[in-house]
C-alpha cells in the first residue's frame, strides 16, 4: 500500500496535494546555502498552485525581499477544471475583494503577482499580493500560462501527479530552471532518466527517504492508509517515495560517498546480502549487483548495478551513469533482449530498477 494514495490520485485525476511549508523551506534553504543569490533578481513562477492556500506562495511572498526576487507569479486552476466530486466554495478573501466576479469564480483560474510594496509599510510580503482572474482555466499547457513560463526564470511547484511527464516536458522545452515534486519511480520514466543521466536534472537535497505529509481538500476521500484529520478538521495524507527534482545546484551533489573496498565489504558489511558472500554478476549484462548504496565497492573498475535510490547520494564527480535496467527504458542500458527477458536478471530472477554506474576514479 506504499503508493496507494498516489495511485488513487492518478486514477481520479485528483491531484490537489498541498505541500507543507516546512518541506518547501528545507529544500529552498539547500539551494540558498550553496548559492545565496540563486533567486536574486529572478522571476519565480508557481503554476499548478492554489495561491489562497498554497505554502509555495506563502514561502516566496514572505521571503520576497530576503531572496531578492524580482517578481513572483502564482496561478491556480479553475474549480470547473477539477473533478466533479470536489465542490467549490469561494473563500471570504475572494468574495470580499473588489475584483470578485461570481460568474468567473467557477470557470476561471486566478493569478497572483508580487512585485512591489502595495500597502506602503516599506516591506514587500504576502500582504502586497495582487490578484485577478485568468482569461482561461489555468491549465499549464494553455497559451496563457505558457507565456508566464517564458517570462519566468525559475518554476517551483508540486505538479499534478497524473501529468508529471507532460509537465516536465513543458519545463524542459523552455529550458527553464525548476524545482518540482514527484515520485521516486519517475526516475525510471523514459522521459526522465536521460535528463538525470546527462546531468541536466537531479534530485533535491532535503528528501532522501521515508514519506511526506500533504494536506488535501475537505472533500478528498480518506480511503487509504496514512491519513489524519487535525484539530481544525483539515485532512492530511502521507505519500511514500516523494522526491524533489531540480536543475538548481546544491552542496550534497558534490559530496563523495565514503566507501569500503570489495574485500572490506565482504568482511565487514552490515548487510547479510553482501557480508561473507560478495557480489554476483547479472545473467544478461556484464555488471555486478550492488543491493545497497553503502555497499558500493570503492575498488571495482567495472559496471555496478545499484538501486534507483542511489541517486539520493549521487555525485557526478565520483560516478558516471552508464544506463538503467528498468522496464520503460531498458534499451538505454544496453541489456540484451534477444532472450525475451527485460531488465537485469540474476540467477534467473528479475532485479527491478537498477541504475548502472561506474567509478570515475577507482580507489584501492
Amino acid at each position: 500500500m506504499a503508493n496507494e494514495n498516489l495511485g488513487n490520485a492518478k486514477k481520479a485525476k485528483n491531484d490537489e496535494f498541498y505541500t507543507q511549508f516546512s518541506d518547501i523551506q528545507k529544500e529552498m534553504n539547500a539551494y540558498l546555502e550553496y548559492n545565496p543569490d540563486v533567486f536574486r533578481d529572478k522571476t519565480v513562477l508557481l503554476p499548478c498552485d492554489d495561491p489562497e492556500w498554497s505554502n509555495f506562495t506563502k514561502y516566496f511572498a514572505q521571503n520576497f525581499e530576503a531572496l531578492g526576487l524580482k517578481k513572483l507569479i502564482s496561478t491556480s486552476y479553475a474549480p470547473d477544471s477539477k473533478p466533479d466530486a470536489i465542490p467549490y466554495q469561494p473563500t471570504l478573501f475572494e468574495m470580499e475583494s473588489p475584483g470578485y466576479d461570481p460568474e468567473k469564480t467557477q470557470t476561471k483560474g486566478k493569478i497572483f503577482t508580487l512585485t512591489h510594496d502595495k500597502t506602503g509599510d516599506n516591506v514587500i510580503n504576502v500582504d502586497d499580493l495582487e490578484w485577478s482572474y485568468l482569461e482561461g482555466g489555468g491549465d499549464f499547457r494553455s497559451e496563457e500560462i505558457t507565456k508566464l513560463r517564458d517570462e519566468a526564470d525559475i518554476i517551483v511547484t508540486n505538479p499534478p501527479f497524473s501529468l508529471f511527464r507532460e509537465f516536465l516536458a513543458w519545463l524542459v522545452g523552455a529550458d527553464k530552471d525548476f524545482v518540482i515534486l514527484g515520485n521516486v519511480n519517475a526516475i525510471t520514466y523514459k522521459e526522465v532518466f536521460p535528463l538525470i543521466k546527462d546531468n541536466k536534472m537531479w534530485l533535491g537535497q532535503s528528501i532522501s527517504s521515508g514519506d511526506r505529509e500533504f494536506r488535501v481538500p475537505d472533500s478528498y476521500p480518506l480511503n487509504a492508509a496514512g491519513w489524519r484529520v487535525d484539530e481544525e478538521g483539515q485532512k492530511f495524507i502521507r505519500v511514500k517515495g516523494v522526491r524533489w527534482f531540480t536543475t538548481l545546484d546544491h552542496g550534497r551533489r558534490h559530496e563523495p560517498l565514503s566507501l569500503m573496498t570489495e574485500a572490506d565489504n565482504i568482511k565487514f558489511s552490515k548487510h547479510k546480502e553482501v557480508k561473507g558472500i560478495g557480489y554476483q554478476k547479472y545473467d544478461n549484462y556484464d555488471a555486478i549487483e550492488v543491493p545497497f548504496t553503502d555497499s558500493i565497492p570503492s575498488d571495482y573498475d567495472g559496471v555496478l548495478g545499484v538501486p534507483i535510490t542511489f541517486l539520493d547520494k549521487y555525485s557526478p564527480e565520483q560516478f558516471a551513469i552508464v544506463g538503467m535496467a528498468a522496464g520503460n527504458i531498458r534499451g538505454l542500458a544496453g541489456i540484451p533482449t534477444s532472450t525475451g527477458k527485460d531488465g537485469p536478471y540474476m540467477g534467473g530472477k528479475l532485479k527491478y530498477g537498477r541504475i548502472l554506474i561506474k567509478h570515475k576514479q577507482v580507489t584501492k
